[in-house]
């Protein structure tokens, strides 16, 4: 199979799993406890139709949104994930070439494998970054000086992560980050080479956003389970989410919002959007989808705040029902990891523009000349 070869969203995961090590794509793969949420995340968009109209002259559609004060081309974008040179040894170099190319944020984990200050001088297309706020004081205060330093366009507090979720196929192949080879799994690493040669011999592994506060995840083993439970701070309330946009003082975004309540109180705190997402279905097992959140939420808080749809995403029909909804945007994490694991920068773009191509297709088709023609008229629930 080769990159040609894939043509959504599936094909580029049937890739992955071909070409990393067990533990590396079960990590990727996975989702708590029995993946319920996860699976019910893609799930949530075939319970609803869609209700196209005809002869509304779209020649041309424009597909270009505002988020978080940047214009984008296209109302998707990255999600901020974690390890990526885990995944191929681009990492991040990738993703954030790839989503310029496409005029789209690109999202930077705390946990990434890059810096700050190298996304910053890399690009100037929009750029988000994701804060976990840590026990340590020191560290939360360096990155966001570095994010200010660096000219990211907006701050992502990640909300969702109080504890770590129980990640059961990361417990039976005992991934860490960086990787710990056991008599378990050093058979699938090594049935890899070529993953093997790329990591043993390329830029050592690290997490420079944390490795100066932190010797965690970047020089120690730690699951990112593990990582989440003991090092972030159990305390973050509405009141410190308050005190970070405050020191941030800019566009300002909640990820991993999925209540109507919640979504009031970012209004109230002053956010400029919230994400509305369970991250992957990672965390708690038995959660609503997002796209089943953003119609009630919608009706709360519209105009109000930014809603970004984030999960389950592999189609461009699905970020339409998400828009017709009540979604500013969409966002998503394995739609492009797949494809980073894949075959790198090449392997994000051909994803982003399959995607592209979807949701201009999928436009016309609805006879939508522009994402303001998309609404809850366009959507039957089953």
């Amino acid at each position: 199979m080769r990159l040609t070869d894939c043509h959504n969203i599936d094909d580029f995961r049937a890739l992955a799993k071909r070409r990393l090590p067990w533990p590396v794509f079960d990590y990727i793969d996975g989702a708590g406890d029995d993946e319920v949420t996860r699976r019910r995340n893609r799930a949530a968009f075939d319970d609803c139709d869609l209700v196209p109209r005809v002869l509304a002259g779209v020649e041309n559609v424009d597909m270009s949104v505002t988020v978080m004060g940047r214009r984008m081309a296209m109302p998707l974008f990255l999600s901020p994930t974690a390890l990526q040179r885990l995944f191929h040894w681009q990492g991040e170099r990738a993703v954030v070439r790839a989503a310029e190319r496409f005029g789209i944020y690109a999202g930077i984990s705390s946990l990434a494998t890059v810096s700050i200050a190298e996304v910053g001088a890399m690009t100037s297309a929009p750029k988000l970054f994701q804060l976990y706020v840590h026990k340590d004081e020191g560290l939360n205060a360096a990155m966001i000086d570095a994010c200010k330093a660096a000219q990211f366009d907006a701050l992502a507090l990640t909300v969702d992560t109080i504890v770590g979720g129980n990640r059961e196929r990361c417990l039976r192949s005992g991934f860490t980050s960086p990787p710990r080879f056991t008599a378990r799994n050093a058979l699938s690493y090594a049935a890899k080479p070529g993953w093997g040669l790329n990591y043993l011999f390329r830029e050592p592994f690290s997490l420079p956003n944390l490795a100066t506060h932190v010797a965690e995840g970047s020089s120690v083993p730690k699951s990112v389970a593990d990582y989440f439970t003991t090092m972030l701070d159990q305390s973050l309330d509405w009141k410190r989410a308050e005190a970070i946009r405050k020191q941030w003082d800019g566009p300002f975004c909640l990820k991993g919002v999925m209540a109507v309540e919640d979504a009031r109180r970012a209004v109230d705190i002053g956010a400029t959007a919230i994400m509305v997402s369970n991250h992957g279905g990672r965390q708690l097992d038995g959660g609503r989808a997002p796209f089943d959140a953003i119609a009630e939420i919608a009706d709360a808080v519209g105009g109000q705040i930014e809603i970004i749809c984030d999960g389950g995403i592999t189609r461009g029909t699905h970020v339409i029902k998400a828009l017709s909804a009540g979604a500013t945007a969409c966002s998503g994490g394995r739609l492009y990891l797949y494809a980073l694991a894949a075959a790198g920068q090449a392997g994000v773009e051909r994803a982003v523009s399959l995607l592209e191509a979807e949701l201009v297709r999928g436009m016309k088709l609805m006879g939508a000349r522009s994402i303001a023609d998309l609404s809850g008229d366009n959507l039957r629930w089953r």
